[in-house]
């Protein structure tokens, strides 16, 4: 493994907002402006080299929406650079994929072979591109990118570590990337990335005295599938609970309710998807 520091990026999902911060910093930088031996002057329209995708989960009234800003992942050994001729894309030392934006010309090629569709095709310079990591920026002294200046809920953190230091904090803070484990080697990595791929079940535990619905706090919500428990919460002071971290289409679970460390209920609950089971009567 090499001892070259490289340049890596780590995107929080849960705290970005979707505010486009990042798209509309990313056009501000590039747009109308070229960067020689970076990249061509990024199109107005029909590119965006960071932009940001969105998944909802649940039913009314427990609903959650979270985004994750995505963009070129400046792979090791991506298939952008096996698809590309003559030295048209390729690694620096620090880890940032540069895509020529004179060798490239003609090479749409470049453009089909990214899986994550970050790659664009300026069709008046007939070229390839992609986000640079701001490498302009950070060869001329910047410490980080552009868009943690302009984030306002740090979600972005970039930094320039070995192979190995990133491999201890990628373990440490159970980050994934999008190549997933069996992929090229992703500089950018995803913390919180389960918002995004795993779904949750929630619900609002209550007592129901003489017509009276009153909500309880404090109970231990279990979720078991098979006898494994995946997960469990304790309801707040509005009797709601929610159990994140479980498995897209995992099926039938259970759920066990325990109050003072008794078991006051046991419910069976088809999870096809991310569900809000509405209220649970103790």
């Amino acid at each position: 493994m090499s001892s070259a520091k490289k340049w890596n990026m780590i995107i929080d999902v849960a705290e970005c907002n979707n505010c486009y911060n990042c798209l509309i910093t990313t056009k501000d930088e590039y747009v109308d402006q070229a960067f020689p031996g970076y990249t061509a002057a990024m199109p107005l329209h029909g590119h965006h080299w960071v932009d940001s995708e969105r998944v909802e989960h649940g039913q009314w009234p427990m609903v959650q929406v979270d985004s994750r800003p995505i963009m070129c992942n400046h792979c090791d050994d991506g298939p952008c650079m096996d698809a590309a001729k003559d030295g048209a894309v390729y690694k620096r030392e620090d880890g940032i994929v540069i895509i020529d934006p004179i060798k490239s010309k003609g090479q749409k090629q470049i453009v089909d072979a990214c899986p994550h569709g970050a790659v664009y095709w300026n069709e008046e310079l007939e070229i390839p591109q992609a986000w640079p990591f701001d490498a302009h920026l950070l060869d001329g002294g910047w410490e980080k990118t552009k868009l943690e200046h302009a984030c306002p809920s740090d979600v972005f953190k970039s930094m320039k570590i070995t192979d190995k230091e990133m491999d201890i904090i990628a373990t440490d803070m159970d980050l994934e990337t999008r190549n997933g484990k069996d992929g090229p080697r992703a500089r950018v990595y995803y913390k919180n990335n389960h918002l995004f791929t795993t779904s949750f079940v929630g619900g609002t535990v209550v007592t129901n005295k003489s017509g009276v619905e009153d909500c309880v706090a404090d109970v231990k919500v279990t979720a078991y599938k098979d006898g494994q428990a995946l997960g469990n919460n304790t309801t707040d002071g509005f009797g709601e609970f929610k159990i994140d971290k479980i498995a897209k289409g995992i099926g039938e679970i259970q759920l066990k309710f325990e109050q003072n460390g008794a078991v006051i209920k046991e419910q069976q609950v088809d999870l096809p998807e991310t569900k809000y089971i509405g209220l649970v009567e103790i």
